[in-house]
């Protein structure tokens, strides 16, 4: 629903544990140590650990629990023993008797198997860049016997927050694409709210900010509506030197850190160009959408209305008063028309005269 592609491949980490184990006794000898409560990795085995973090500060050092014999204070856990007298939920049988891997061990065993030992780009939450990729850097070093960290890049995203206070797990008030949803908005509108944000930035939500998002969808969507009356063909070369300009820009802009938030005042610059090929215009729209993923040329704004679930009167009925609408005003029958329109808005709807789209429901935030 938010146009996300499906990864290639689906991979679950209790399918690997043999491979995990067979990675773990790979770089046992020379890299860890074992502990009654498990087999450790020693982070001073490999070279300049931590350096994607930064310096290392107390508070990171507060996050990593303290067990009695590790010769760091960053060594982690290869492999976590079962406590004597206990069982897990889930264990298996391994050199170093029966447990479960370490946090970190799945990540590099299974990137490893299917993208192999160097791959291009490693992604994931900031909360992963102090301790959980190092960590499985470390791994990755361990096994590779060499300094590379086994991704080219690795690319950290910020957090959504909610400075209301109601987006957290533990109060049970979870922000969920549902409740976008059944409050009426297009997932795209929220799609379109990340894409104005830099991935590293904090991303604030509030109904506010989707509203404002939902907005400038709405005037791209308007003049993509006009540019496809327009265009002939989306297979047109862009040869036009203005537009052969802005699709440098447009690649600058995300080869520059993926910087999707300059990217989008370059796609409606291009709505702006009216005097230039409607065809090329249409071509580099495609192409900008392509990256973007806003589904700019089937979606309309009809599709964008918001629709609340719990919404009293239908859309047929509403087309149906605006028909009775126009067809008093036609007979100069004002009061009827007023009338109309009085209980359209106590219903919640927002009339739009003079806009082909007629109406749309009115937004109680």
């Amino acid at each position: 629903r938010l146009n996300i592609r499906q990864p290639a491949k689906w991979a679950i980490a209790t399918d690997h544990v043999e491979e995990m184990i067979a990675f773990a006794k790979s770089i046992a000898d020379k890299h860890c140590y074992e502990l009654d409560s498990g087999l450790y990795f020693d982070v001073s085995t490999v070279p300049d650990y931590g350096r994607l973090a930064g310096a290392q500060s107390d508070d990171i050092e507060g996050r990593i629990d303290t067990v009695e014999g590790k010769r760091n204070p960053q060594d982690f856990a290869i492999w976590r023993k079962t406590p004597m007298g206990e069982t897990r939920q889930m264990e298996w049988d391994s050199p170093w008797g029966k447990g479960a891997p370490g946090w970190h061990l799945e990540c590099s065993q299974m990137s490893i198997k299917y993208l192999g030992e160097t791959f291009d780009i490693h992604t994931g939450g900031i909360d992963h860049r102090e301790i959980h990729h190092p960590n499985e850097i470390a791994q990755n070093q361990a096994h590779n016997c060499s300094e590379h960290s086994g991704a080219n890049i690795w690319m950290h995203n910020n957090f959504l927050i909610d400075r209301a206070g109601k987006m957290s797990k533990s109060s049970g008030d979870f922000l969920r694409l549902q409740v976008l949803i059944d409050r009426g908005f297009h997932p795209l509108a929220y799609r379109m709210m990340c894409l104005q944000a830099h991935y590293r930035s904090e991303l604030e939500f509030s109904w506010d900010n989707l509203v404002a998002a939902l907005t400038r969808l709405k005037r791209i969507v308007m003049g993509v509506e006009r540019l496809l009356q327009k265009a002939e063909t989306n297979a047109a070369a862009i040869e036009h030197p203005a537009l052969i300009a802005l699709q440098d820009k447009f690649d600058a802009a995300l080869s520059e850190d993926l910087n999707s938030s300059k990217s989008l005042p370059l796609l409606e610059e291009l709505l702006t160009l009216k005097k230039l090929p409607a065809d090329q215009r249409l071509t580099l729209l495609s192409e900008m959408d392509s990256v973007l993923g806003l589904e700019l040329s089937s979606l309309t704004r009809t599709a964008l209305r918001v629709r609340p679930m719990d919404a009293e009167v239908d859309e047929t009925a509403i087309e149906a008063k605006l028909d009775q609408r126009q067809k008093a005003k036609s007979e100069k029958d004002f009061a009827t028309a007023d009338i109309i329109r009085d209980e359209l808005t106590a219903q919640g709807v927002e009339l739009m005269d003079g806009d082909p789209l007629r109406w749309d429901w009115k937004i109680e935030l």
